[in-house]
């Protein structure tokens, strides 16, 4: 799936000059390198492709083999996948994440944005706490914050060191 993405962020960078930051789920499996069942794409791209240029974004993947499934959630299908955009402006919002505080990666020559442990944990966190998510995801986001919490306390420990 994550190869999927990255041929969506080459088409995003190369039509629209976009740094798309992936998201969600695949985001998080991608970060954690755990697999988390991504069952979707989740994109999040600046909020002009949503509004004011969204005619022209629909057009663009339409010609590239996407079709839009969904026009209230952005939402656009490929060869059985499903790819939903939002907006990266929304984050500072949401979970008070600033786009330039997101790191960039690079990987098969495509530059996109992934959220680093800290982020992902200040994102479930806030979702959390949404009717929506609390009766639909609840159980997924309280396994994924574990998770979370549990790489980031790798990280913290303290490498075992011998002495000589």
């Amino acid at each position: 799936m994550i190869t999927s993405f990255l041929h969506n962020a080459r088409l995003l960078t190369t039509t629209f000059g976009i740094i798309p930051l992936l998201y969600g789920s695949l985001g998080l499996e991608y970060r954690t390198e755990e697999p988390l069942q991504a069952d979707d794409i989740d994109i999040l791209i600046p909020e002009t492709f949503l509004t004011d240029r969204w005619p022209e974004f629909i057009s663009i993947l339409t010609q590239n083999g996407y079709t839009l499934t969904d026009e209230h959630e952005h939402t656009f299908e490929k060869d059985g996948l499903h790819y939903s955009y939002a907006s990266l402006e929304e984050l500072e919002t949401f979970a008070g994440i600033s786009a330039d505080a997101i790191p960039m990666l690079r990987e098969d020559g495509i530059i996109f944005r992934l959220l680093t442990l800290e982020q992902y944990l200040a994102v479930y966190t806030v979702s959390v706490k949404d009717g929506y998510r609390i009766d639909v995801r609840g159980k997924k986001d309280a396994e994924k914050i574990a998770l979370i919490r549990k790489k980031l306390k790798m990280l913290a420990r303290p490498m075992d060191k011998t002495d000589p």
